[in-house]
């Protein structure tokens, strides 16, 4: 079987795991990295043993030779370089999030549409073993309706700075950095319920905290304390239109005792956690149990995650299964994700036109 020749669009911290997927995977030859920053460009397809470089995307679509792109760019192109690699006839794995709007969301889904080609969203919490444990537990009927989740991602200290800071290019904070993912996850396990309202709160009180010392945490390349425009907190309320309803809590700064991660899901039969740690509740012989799965990663492995996204990512390309995260599921995730945003500047329960797909929120 040939390979496929895939490139890399964007170079900045997220590529590496998207190069590093790559190059494991028997069926894919690592062809071409393009970057803004040319230097950045090369110094990662000389690392990762890439043939091509590019400073501009579209002269990489242009070239005949790529099959498959990665979008890895700032969330503010997302929309744009999908839409202008589907037209090209390229296969497209693009981060999350989609992009930054519902109207964005519904022109990359009209792309998908009109080229016939895979996009798959870079929901990577989909793919890795915890979540695939805990979907055959569901689809087996263990857990019976899931009804009820709670998704909570808080960082005490966590800023990233730079792209991730500004609302411009990101568009926005912790909500659409993290949020994105631990939503994505329960809404996932959920059964992917239509959205009938969400009610939220975005909160900007402490900055980046760069007064803070003693301790480290991520920075962009280009962080600058001085300059926020994101939120440092957001929560809201997600209902859906099966009545089943998600509680989520999000944060870049807070003042916590710790950072905590917390994924879970209840149903009238039983209930699952994924974070911090796998486990799944039940009930026999009117007994509650609390099972513990024996496995390799009892919680989300970054490396084996993004493997197993690549994979099944090539898999789509080759024709052999459907993707886990199709642009369908961008759309709804947006239409949380910014009816969040709105009921938050709004002051006020937002909600959706029932039956219309895609549409966005109302009064």
């Amino acid at each position: 079987m040939n390979k496929l020749n895939v490139a890399v669009i964007g170079a900045g911290s997220i590529s590496e795991a998207h190069l590093n997927a790559y190059k494991q995977n028997p069926e894919t030859n690592l062809y071409a990295v393009c970057d803004l920053n040319a230097d950045r460009a090369r110094a990662k397809a000389d690392k990762h043993g890439a043939a091509k470089v590019y400073a501009d995307y579209r002269e990489l679509l242009a070239d005949p030779a790529v099959d498959a792109v990665s979008v890895c760019t700032w969330n503010n192109s997302h929309a744009e370089i999908s839409i202008a690699a589907l037209e090209a006839g390229k296969h497209v794995l693009v981060e999350k999030p989609l992009c930054k709007t519902v109207e964005e969301a519904l022109r990359v889904e009209e792309a998908v549409r009109k080229s016939g080609k895979c996009l798959q969203i870079g929901f990577v919490r989909r793919y890795s073993s915890n979540t695939a444990i805990v979907k055959q537990f569901l689809e087996a009927g263990e857990l019976g309706e899931i009804y009820y989740a709670k998704a909570t991602c808080l960082r005490r200290l966590g800023n990233p700075g730079g792209w991730f800071s500004d609302r411009e290019r990101s568009g926005g904070g912790p909500l659409i950095d993290l949020g994105v993912h631990v939503i994505d996850l329960c809404w996932y396990l959920m059964g992917r319920p239509k959205v009938r309202s969400v009610s939220g709160n975005v909160y900007n009180r402490l900055g980046n905290r760069a007064h803070v010392k003693g301790l480290s945490f991520y920075k962009a390349a280009d962080y600058d304390a001085s300059k926020n425009t994101v939120e440092d907190l957001a929560n809201a309320v997600i209902r859906f239109e099966n009545g089943a309803s998600l509680l989520v809590d999000v944060s870049f700064t807070l003042h916590a005792l710790k950072d905590e991660l917390s994924v879970k899901i209840y149903g009238d039969k039983g209930g699952a956690e994924l974070e911090p740690e796998l486990a799944i509740v039940g009930e026999k012989y009117d007994t509650i149990l609390n099972i513990t799965p024996q496995v390799d990663h009892p919680t989300f492995h970054f490396t084996e995650g993004f493997n197993r996204e690549i994979d099944h990512f090539v898999d789509a390309c080759f024709g052999r299964r459907e993707t886990l995260s199709p642009v369908e599921d961008g759309v709804e995730m947006m239409k949380i994700l910014c009816g969040i945003y709105e009921s938050a500047e709004q002051g006020r329960e937002i909600r959706f036109d029932e039956g219309a797909p895609g549409a966005g929120p109302h009064a």
